[in-house]
Protein backbone atom coordinates (compact mmCIF):
# COMPACT_ATOMS: atom_id res chain seq x y z
CA UNK A 1 0.00 0.00 0.00
CA UNK A 2 1.27 3.45 -0.81
CA UNK A 3 2.02 5.97 1.90
CA UNK A 4 -0.57 8.48 0.66
CA UNK A 5 -3.30 5.81 0.84
CA UNK A 6 -2.38 5.13 4.48
CA UNK A 7 -2.34 8.87 5.28
CA UNK A 8 -5.70 9.37 3.55
CA UNK A 9 -7.16 6.49 5.54
CA UNK A 10 -5.85 7.89 8.82
CA UNK A 11 -7.19 11.35 7.96
CA UNK A 12 -10.62 9.91 7.12
CA UNK A 13 -10.69 8.00 10.42
CA UNK A 14 -9.91 11.24 12.28
CA UNK A 15 -12.75 13.09 10.55
CA UNK A 16 -15.22 10.29 11.28
CA UNK A 17 -14.12 10.13 14.94
CA UNK A 18 -14.40 13.91 15.35
CA UNK A 19 -17.84 13.97 13.73
CA UNK A 20 -18.95 11.13 15.99
CA UNK A 21 -17.78 12.99 19.09
CA UNK A 22 -19.69 16.11 18.01
CA UNK A 23 -22.78 14.01 17.32
CA UNK A 24 -22.64 12.44 20.77
CA UNK A 25 -21.35 15.32 22.91
CA UNK A 26 -22.23 18.40 20.85
CA UNK A 27 -19.99 21.24 19.75
CA UNK A 28 -17.71 22.29 22.61
CA UNK A 29 -18.39 25.73 24.08
CA UNK A 30 -15.74 28.41 24.43
CA UNK A 31 -15.94 28.01 28.22
CA UNK A 32 -15.23 24.29 28.01
CA UNK A 33 -12.27 24.88 25.71
CA UNK A 34 -10.83 27.55 28.04
CA UNK A 35 -11.49 25.65 31.25
CA UNK A 36 -13.91 26.51 34.04
CA UNK A 37 -13.15 30.23 34.00
CA UNK A 38 -15.77 32.34 32.28
CA UNK A 39 -15.70 35.98 31.25
CA UNK A 40 -17.85 36.86 34.24
CA UNK A 41 -15.27 35.73 36.78
CA UNK A 42 -12.92 38.43 38.06
CA UNK A 43 -9.22 38.18 37.41
CA UNK A 44 -6.82 37.93 40.33
CA UNK A 45 -4.26 40.73 40.38
CA UNK A 46 -0.82 40.16 38.89
CA UNK A 47 2.16 42.16 40.13
CA UNK A 48 3.89 44.27 37.49
CA UNK A 49 7.26 45.94 37.98
CA UNK A 50 7.18 49.60 36.98
CA UNK A 51 10.14 51.73 35.96
CA UNK A 52 11.33 55.23 36.69
CA UNK A 53 10.32 57.14 33.57
CA UNK A 54 8.35 60.27 32.78
CA UNK A 55 4.96 59.93 34.53
CA UNK A 56 6.01 56.62 36.10
CA UNK A 57 7.75 55.66 39.33
CA UNK A 58 9.87 52.58 39.95
CA UNK A 59 8.05 50.02 42.06
CA UNK A 60 5.17 47.65 41.50
CA UNK A 61 1.48 47.85 40.66
CA UNK A 62 -1.22 45.22 40.59
CA UNK A 63 -3.19 44.63 37.40
CA UNK A 64 -6.08 44.73 37.82
CA UNK A 65 -6.09 47.15 40.75
CA UNK A 66 -9.06 45.79 42.69
CA UNK A 67 -11.10 48.66 44.03
CA UNK A 68 -10.78 50.90 40.99
CA UNK A 69 -10.98 50.63 37.22
CA UNK A 70 -7.75 49.58 35.51
CA UNK A 71 -6.80 50.39 31.94
CA UNK A 72 -3.85 48.46 30.52
CA UNK A 73 -2.14 49.00 27.18
CA UNK A 74 0.03 46.10 25.99
CA UNK A 75 2.84 47.27 23.75
CA UNK A 76 6.30 46.52 22.43
CA UNK A 77 9.09 49.00 21.77
CA UNK A 78 9.74 47.11 18.52
CA UNK A 79 6.11 47.60 17.37
CA UNK A 80 5.38 50.47 14.87
CA UNK A 81 1.59 50.39 15.53
CA UNK A 82 2.37 50.75 19.26
CA UNK A 83 4.27 53.96 18.51
CA UNK A 84 1.36 55.14 16.36
CA UNK A 85 -1.00 54.47 19.31
CA UNK A 86 0.94 56.66 21.79
CA UNK A 87 -0.71 60.05 20.99
CA UNK A 88 -4.20 58.54 21.43
CA UNK A 89 -3.12 56.97 24.72
CA UNK A 90 -1.79 60.32 25.94
CA UNK A 91 -5.06 62.06 25.01
CA UNK A 92 -7.16 59.32 26.66
CA UNK A 93 -5.04 59.48 29.82
CA UNK A 94 -5.52 63.26 30.00
CA UNK A 95 -9.29 62.85 29.63
CA UNK A 96 -9.75 60.01 32.14
CA UNK A 97 -8.14 61.38 35.28
CA UNK A 98 -6.71 59.75 38.37
CA UNK A 99 -9.71 57.57 39.31
CA UNK A 100 -8.47 54.94 36.84
CA UNK A 101 -5.15 53.08 37.04
CA UNK A 102 -3.83 53.90 33.56
CA UNK A 103 -0.76 51.87 32.60
CA UNK A 104 1.19 50.54 29.67
CA UNK A 105 2.99 47.21 29.97
CA UNK A 106 5.55 45.56 27.70
CA UNK A 107 6.36 41.88 27.84
CA UNK A 108 9.94 42.59 26.85
CA UNK A 109 12.56 41.47 29.32
CA UNK A 110 13.91 44.63 30.93
CA UNK A 111 17.11 44.79 32.94
CA UNK A 112 20.71 43.78 32.93
CA UNK A 113 20.15 40.51 31.04
CA UNK A 114 17.04 41.63 29.18
CA UNK A 115 16.38 42.43 25.56
CA UNK A 116 16.16 46.11 26.57
CA UNK A 117 17.58 48.01 29.52
CA UNK A 118 15.46 50.06 31.87
CA UNK A 119 17.25 53.18 30.60
CA UNK A 120 16.43 52.26 26.99
CA UNK A 121 12.77 51.71 27.89
CA UNK A 122 12.65 55.06 29.74
CA UNK A 123 14.23 56.76 26.71
CA UNK A 124 11.75 55.10 24.32
CA UNK A 125 8.95 56.19 26.66
CA UNK A 126 10.10 59.82 26.65
CA UNK A 127 10.75 59.83 22.89
CA UNK A 128 7.15 58.66 22.33
CA UNK A 129 5.58 61.11 24.82
CA UNK A 130 4.58 58.56 27.45
CA UNK A 131 3.57 60.31 30.67
CA UNK A 132 1.81 57.65 32.79
CA UNK A 133 2.75 54.43 34.55
CA UNK A 134 4.87 52.08 32.46
CA UNK A 135 5.90 48.59 33.46
CA UNK A 136 7.20 45.32 32.15
CA UNK A 137 5.97 41.76 32.31
CA UNK A 138 8.85 39.51 31.18
CA UNK A 139 6.92 36.35 32.14
CA UNK A 140 4.12 37.51 29.79
CA UNK A 141 1.41 36.82 32.38
CA UNK A 142 -0.47 40.04 31.58
CA UNK A 143 0.01 39.44 27.86
CA UNK A 144 -1.32 35.88 28.12
CA UNK A 145 -4.34 37.12 30.07
CA UNK A 146 -5.35 40.19 28.06
CA UNK A 147 -3.82 40.05 24.56
CA UNK A 148 -6.64 40.20 22.00
CA UNK A 149 -4.77 39.11 18.91
CA UNK A 150 -1.80 41.41 18.51
CA UNK A 151 0.03 44.50 19.65
CA UNK A 152 -1.08 46.99 20.68
CA UNK A 153 -3.95 45.67 22.79
CA UNK A 154 -5.97 47.77 25.22
CA UNK A 155 -8.15 46.41 28.03
CA UNK A 156 -10.45 48.14 30.51
CA UNK A 157 -11.09 46.16 33.69
CA UNK A 158 -13.69 47.08 36.29
CA UNK A 159 -12.90 47.45 40.01
CA UNK A 160 -13.88 43.84 40.71
CA UNK A 161 -11.36 42.51 38.16
CA UNK A 162 -13.70 41.76 35.25
CA UNK A 163 -12.67 42.73 31.73
CA UNK A 164 -15.35 45.03 30.35
CA UNK A 165 -13.65 45.92 27.06
CA UNK A 166 -10.57 44.71 25.19
CA UNK A 167 -9.45 45.21 21.60
CA UNK A 168 -6.25 45.03 19.61
CA UNK A 169 -5.00 47.42 16.97
CA UNK A 170 -4.47 51.14 16.88
CA UNK A 171 -7.38 52.98 18.51
CA UNK A 172 -8.39 56.62 18.67
CA UNK A 173 -8.55 58.45 21.99
CA UNK A 174 -12.36 58.37 21.71
CA UNK A 175 -12.34 54.57 21.29
CA UNK A 176 -10.01 54.13 24.27
CA UNK A 177 -12.08 56.44 26.48
CA UNK A 178 -15.28 54.66 25.40
CA UNK A 179 -13.77 51.32 26.47
CA UNK A 180 -12.70 52.76 29.83
CA UNK A 181 -16.17 54.26 30.31
CA UNK A 182 -17.65 50.77 29.86
CA UNK A 183 -15.64 49.63 32.89
CA UNK A 184 -16.62 52.76 34.85
CA UNK A 185 -20.30 52.19 34.02
CA UNK A 186 -20.05 48.54 35.14
CA UNK A 187 -18.70 49.78 38.48
CA UNK A 188 -21.51 52.32 38.82
CA UNK A 189 -24.02 49.55 38.15
CA UNK A 190 -22.45 47.36 40.87
CA UNK A 191 -22.84 50.04 43.57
Amino acid sequence: MRRRDVLAGLGSAGVVTGAGAIAVYGIPSTESLLGDKSDTEPDDPLEIETIDARGSEAGTIEVPDLGRVTFVDLFGTWCPPCIEQMPALAAANDRIGDDVLFCSVTNESVGENGSITEAELAEWWADNDGNWTVGHDPASEITARYLEGGFPTAAAIDASGRVQWAESGVKTADELVSGIEQALEADAGDE
